[in-house]
């Protein structure tokens, strides 16, 4: 009697333990927004650093959660225009009520859509924008994982300077934001390398003639092309170049390891070179992540994959500072991801203490960052790159 008595109580407690366990990881949803281009020509971008979050968050959630939570992606389309991006924010923290947001690609959008989490006290974790000013116009609630145009502007520089010992270089790039800004930090690390620019050149997204622009570089006797765009219009500017028979390099900013660039140019995008903070095969976590992103979307290869690695890593970033906080309230994130205190392996690095007080910036130089082309179709560490 007294053995089955025993016998019960042990049934019963084991029967509480587990239905404990199952109500810790069935807990009210962690709600994240996820917002990006998923449509229009950024959206090999969006599209691949969406994927890529997906990825994660079923991987946390498979292994339990974060405090005992299943995180809840809720998406939107932002379709790379701040308009929309600032709808966007203000359905996702007011509506939604998101604890952090993930994702973003485009400046603009971020820049427009950045004061709205700001005033709510929502971090945000990107690893798209690179824009210079965006974490030095809202220091308090973004947290950047791409590689800003500073840094990016500086290693174009060096590249076609000092590398590759070029004096009469040329600018293109589009009207946007990012074009805009871009350029301006293009000149200035130009400008510490005593060089003038021998042509600055504007146009315009969905422009298809560079024709003008390329001959007033050419004619300016333009050595180099340092371009700062998006993948359709780059395309433009290398199947101009074909066409007009000149062949000088065209080195410019992440965005020419976009699908789409690849893709439209075609064997003129070959050679082609800018930097990149993750390529195939760097690491071995890395590794991973790619053959299963590719089995997951049964895909032959990841569309964008500088911004793949670094959402995949955007994700487990979060979910640390969630767990080091022990809560989702704005301001404990925040001051968790400030101070995370264990080490989160990712698939661009092993993050220890990515972030301070001082700087939201997981790049402060180039020193983990690389300098990438265009071989075969298929973005590789250029050769010599550290």
């Amino acid at each position: 009697m007294k053995f089955k008595l025993s016998l019960s109580k042990t049934v019963l407690a084991l029967a509480l333990v587990a239905a404990g366990a199952a109500h810790a990881q069935s807990g009210e949803p962690i709600k994240v927004g996820l917002a990006g281009p998923f449509t229009g020509g950024s959206s090999p971008m969006g599209v691949s650093m969406r994927d890529a979050i997906r990825m994660a968050v079923d991987e946390i959630n498979a292994a339990g959660g974060v405090i005992g939570r299943p995180i809840q992606l809720v998406e939107r389309d932002d379709e790379a225009k701040n308009e929309r991006g600032v709808q966007i924010a203000q359905e996702l923290i007011h509506r939604e009520k998101v604890v952090a947001a993930l994702g973003f690609i485009n400046t603009g959008v971020t820049m427009a859509a950045a004061p709205m989490y700001q005033e709510a006290q929502v971090p945000i974790i990107t690893p798209g924008p690179t824009g210079t000013a965006l974490t030095q116009q809202f220091p308090g609630y973004v947290f950047r994982v791409s590689l800003p145009d500073s840094i990016q502007a500086e290693m174009i520089a060096e590249e076609a300077v000092k590398r590759q010992g070029f004096k009469k270089i040329a600018i293109l790039a589009d009207s946007t934001n990012y074009g805009q800004l871009g350029r301006e930090d293009m000149a200035a690390a130009l400008a510490k390398r005593d060089i003038k620019p021998v042509a600055v050149e504007k146009f315009n997204v969905r422009d298809v003639d560079m024709t003008a622009q390329l001959l007033r570089a050419k004619n300016a006797g333009a050595e180099a092309i340092l371009t700062y765009a998006v993948g359709p219009e780059l395309a433009q500017i290398a199947n101009g170049m074909s066409k007009l028979g000149w062949q000088v390099p065209m080195i410019g900013s992440h965005t020419l390891s976009m699908p789409n660039f690849i893709e439209n140019a075609g064997k003129n995008s070959e050679g082609a070179i800018f930097p990149q903070t993750f390529v195939e095969g760097q690491t071995a976590k890395g590794t991973a992540f790619v053959a299963n992103y590719k089995k997951r979307y049964k895909l032959d290869r990841i569309a964008a994959m500088g911004w793949a690695a670094p959402g995949y890593d955007s994700v487990y970033l979060l979910a640390a500072a969630i767990k080091q906080a022990g809560s989702t309230d704005g301001p404990k994130l925040r001051a968790a991801l400030e101070n995370l205190k264990e080490p989160v392996d990712g698939v661009l690095m092993r993050y220890q203490q990515p972030f301070s007080k001082d700087s939201h910036e997981l790049f402060r130089d180039s020193s983990k960052a690389l300098m990438a082309t265009i071989r075969n179709g298929q973005v590789v560490k250029l050769a010599d790159s550290k």
